[in-house]
């Protein structure tokens, strides 16, 4: 059986996500992706930025599976095998520095405490001037950016209560605290932003 998992989401995102890398990553970039997911984020960045190295990572043993299957499939060389990584963990480490931290639909589906965590390991595995890059669903001034979000919510807090579409301005708070700064706010198809920051 093929280990592969696919998203449907992945291929309506993927072409605005790289966009936004494309502009704010150095082309020989060491990039650490949180959540990798399915992994199908991760070969398409790094096939089509092949002077960057992609490393991925997610908590989840099945989704680990999926993306090693997924960079076996296409044979890509800058694109490293998942790491057991679960930001919500306390003392979660990785080799740094690196150039980016990128997480992708990660913030909104997961506990509080893994956005908390995303933002310490930024501040501590980011070189100076090193980028986080968050995409995803997010409320302003605790008001949802248009129905779908509100709808969305809902689904993600049925599914876990921990879940939850998250405010900008509570994500930005934690990123401070952790010595980033919001650089960039970018809207993204289907009421998404991407956030930009910086070390």
């Amino acid at each position: 059986m093929d280990p592969r998992q696919h998203s449907p989401s992945v291929a309506r995102n993927r072409e605005p996500i790289l966009a936004v890398l494309q502009r704010v990553l150095p082309a020989d970039a060491r990039v650490l992706e949180l959540a990798s997911g399915t992994g199908e984020h991760a070969v398409f960045f790094a096939r089509a930025l092949p002077g960057i190295t992609w490393e991925t990572s997610d908590p989840d043993v099945e989704a680990r599976a999926s993306v090693a299957a997924w960079i076996a499939s296409e044979g890509l060389a800058n694109v490293l095998a998942p790491r057991a990584i679960n930001v919500a963990a306390e003392a979660w480490d990785a080799e740094g520095p690196y150039d980016a931290l990128v997480a992708i639909n990660m913030i909104h589906i997961s506990p509080w405490e893994a956005t908390l965590g995303l933002m310490a390991g930024a501040g501590r595995l980011l070189r100076a001037g090193g980028v986080l890059v968050t995409y995803g669903a997010y409320t302003r001034g605790g008001a949802h950016t248009a129905p779908s979000n509100e709808t969305f919510d809902h689904w993600l807090k049925q599914r876990d209560p921990r879940f939850g579409v998250r405010d900008l301005e509570e994500v930005e708070a934690a990123a401070r605290a952790q010595g980033l700064t919001l650089r960039e706010m970018i809207e993204m198809p289907a009421n998404n932003f991407a956030l930009i920051f910086e070390r």
